[in-house]
């Protein structure tokens, strides 16, 4: 794949969060400087290719980590094969650099990268990040509902005169950790990111009623194939009961069989 301004490889994905600026990851961010260096060699010897997103997130080139400098406070990559591109790189005061390692995905950004040669040939050269975000693989299986039979979730809301409204909205996937939701623009109104939402309420099929606080974590912007304009919302439970996690995982576990009898019965 080509460096381009303009990618349009289906693989190509925008940055996932500024370090700095996001508190959903925390958890998920190294500090230590052990840590982060075990992270980084474990990079040079898979030869980890790494996404660099630069200017923005409208330009980036494709990169790997050479080596790390004997103090093991900077990093050596090569260069991209885009020369334009390279230039570009290196005038850029704020780069994002994404990366799986064994199905876990790792980012870092850097203020900046300088010219270096490393055995005999041009590469790149950056300080070892202060911090780096290796997200594990998701805890739970998320299983996307079934369309034909939408499952709605409700839930109540206030608006701004403190009034209460009643809101029903389809459940796209759902998974031991929480649930997708979609909206349409006039329902996404009344959601920001962080709401807890008490006693929201959704029918699992076969399972029964399930009651739970949901708490938003992600809102984004998404258009239908007939081009209709919708938000999802990420949620995550909060302080779901044994019981009732029970109910959903039961659930998963029964569709999913469901699916792979269809399946192979199609064989």
């Amino acid at each position: 794949m080509a460096e381009t301004e303009t990618p349009l490889d289906p693989e190509y994905s925008p940055p996932l969060f500024e370090p700095d600026q996001s508190d959903d990851y925390t958890r998920y961010l190294l500090h230590s400087k052990a840590e982060i260096l075990a992270v980084l060699r474990a990079l040079i010897n898979k030869g980890a290719m790494i996404t660099v997103h630069f200017d923005q997130g409208h330009s980036f080139l494709l990169t790997s980590m050479i080596a790390l400098s004997t103090d093991h406070n900077q990093i050596i990559l090569d260069l991209g094969s885009n020369e334009e591109m390279n230039k570009r790189a290196l005038q850029a005061t704020k780069l994002i650099f994404v990366t799986n390692i064994d199905k876990v995905k790792v980012q870092f950004s850097l203020g900046e990268l300088s010219s270096t040669q490393f055995e005999g040939r041009a590469a790149f050269l950056g300080v070892v990040p202060e911090t780096l975000l290796r997200l594990q693989r998701r805890e739970y299986f998320r299983l996307s509902t079934p369309i034909a039979n939408p499952i709605k979730l409700n839930v109540m809301v206030r608006r701004n005169d403190n009034s209460v409204l009643h809101v029903e909205l389809r459940l796209v996937d759902v998974s031991g950790g929480g649930v997708g939701l979609m909206a349409t623009p006039d329902q996404a109104q009344y959601f920001q990111k962080g709401d807890t939402l008490p006693d929201c309420k959704v029918m699992l099929p076969n399972e029964g009623l399930l009651v739970a606080t949901l708490c938003v974590r992600t809102l984004f912007d998404v258009t239908t194939r007939n081009g209709a304009r919708l938000v999802r919302l990420g949620c995550e439970f909060v302080g779901l009961p044994a019981l009732r996690l029970t109910m959903v995982q039961r659930y998963i576990t029964r569709i999913e069989r469901e699916r792979k009898a269809q399946l192979s019965g199609m064989h």
